[in-house]
């Protein structure tokens, strides 16, 4: 059994969709996987190994590798595969789709299946298909399987054709990481390292800093809140500038800590190091960073918007803020000084996770829908 993997970029390039395939693929060993991504870097390997995947670069290691990838990678996917048990599986309906959608039709006996991992608006999409769009309503209408992470993109891929019913398998939380107890003692040597005050409230998000996610609405609400409240930030993306200048214009570079991108084991202790984990995003696909600061024991405060209310229970495993609302975070922040309301969100938000978002069950499911 071999399966094809189409996607745009693969690591060292890290998203949700990279860490998925690859917690995803580690946990089916009985299974030859060889993923098909664009090169982009140009000091990356054109083929290796990493884990259980054979990964294979088109391209030169530029930008424009993606547009060259939906076109190449089929047709080298069909030169090394003899097997004729295969799947392919592409990842997002974008360039990895279709490589897939191209692949499908030489070998139409092959099963498709295709995964939604999106996390901005689904208008963006549409609008940058352009004159394609017609096409890659193929890529949903042809599909033998549609996989999505949440409930809202199942929504997005019937409504864009998907012909069979999307089956909903979220993606997981590395709980042993993430659930690991941590000394007092490191929790004070991070905010000391941070500069913040051992008893000041520290929010934290874990984003892309990018519109979608809505840093600045954060930013905004800081001078609604007490002195003693602070921001962690840790990403990096194409808003960074414009933050760093909010934060500035309204004098708060003493409450703002822009700490940059973090592998996961140090993403753990931060976490733990920080009492709110919030992202008020305009747009989500699910929303991992949530997940894992469940797990990790922080409260949560999330929108009503794509796939949040898929594990986000108002009241129960976090709580709910509007979107582009500064006031209504700041609003939500403050209900968590009930610290009965704040325990019992923290429970239910952890047990939530441990039983419906672990790696090792995902992947069982995975494997049952990909062969």
């Amino acid at each position: 059994m071999k399966i094809l993997i189409f996607t745009t970029a693969y690591f060292p390039m890290i998203g949700g969709a990279e860490v998925a395939i690859k917690e995803v693929t580690d946990r089916i060993p009985d299974v030859e996987f060889h993923l098909y991504c664009a090169k982009l870097q140009k000091d990356t390997k054109r083929e290796e190994r990493l884990g259980n995947v054979v990964v294979h670069r088109i391209g030169f290691g530029y930008p424009l590798d993606k547009l060259l990838f939906p076109i190449v990678a089929p047709f080298k996917a069909l030169f090394l595969t003899k097997e004729t048990t295969v799947t392919i599986w592409s990842v997002m309906a974008s360039y990895g789709g279709f490589a897939g959608l191209i692949l499908s039709w030489i070998k139409p006996a092959w099963k498709f299946v295709l995964t939604l991992q999106e996390g901005d608006p689904v208008e963006r999409y549409e609008k940058h298909a352009g004159i394609f769009n017609g096409m890659r309503k193929k890529i949903f209408s042809e599909a033998d399987q549609v996989h999505t992470i949440s409930r809202f993109l199942a929504a997005w891929a019937k409504s864009m054709g998907a012909t069979h019913e999307p089956i909903v398998i979220p993606n997981g939380v590395d709980i042993p990481l993430f659930s690991q107890r941590q000394d007092t003692g490191v929790r004070e040597h991070i905010r000391e390292t941070l500069e913040l005050d051992n008893n000041a409230t520290v929010l934290v998000t874990a984003s892309r800093l990018s519109h979608k996610n809505a840093i600045d609405d954060v930013i905004r609400a800081l001078p609604i809140l007490p002195e003693d409240y602070a921001f962690l930030v840790l990403g990096t993306g194409e808003d960074e500038e414009m933050l760093t200048r909010l934060v500035h214009t309204l004098a708060l570079e003493s409450r703002v800590i822009f700490k940059g991108s973090v592998d996961h084991k140090e993403l753990s202790s931060l976490l733990k190091a920080c009492d709110i984990f919030i992202r008020p995003s305009r747009s989500e696909g699910l929303g991992n960073a949530f997940l894992e600061a469940m797990v990790a024991g922080l409260p949560v405060i999330g929108t009503p918007v794509g796939g949040i209310p898929d594990f986000l229970l108002e009241g129960e495993t976090g709580l709910f803020c509007e979107p582009d609302n500064s006031a209504s975070i700041a609003d939500a922040v403050l209900k968590l000084q009930d610290t009965v309301l704040r325990d019992k969100m923290i429970d239910q938000g952890r047990k939530l996770v441990i039983q419906k978002y672990d790696w090792n069950i995902i992947a069982d499911k995975m494997k049952a829908m990909l062969i």
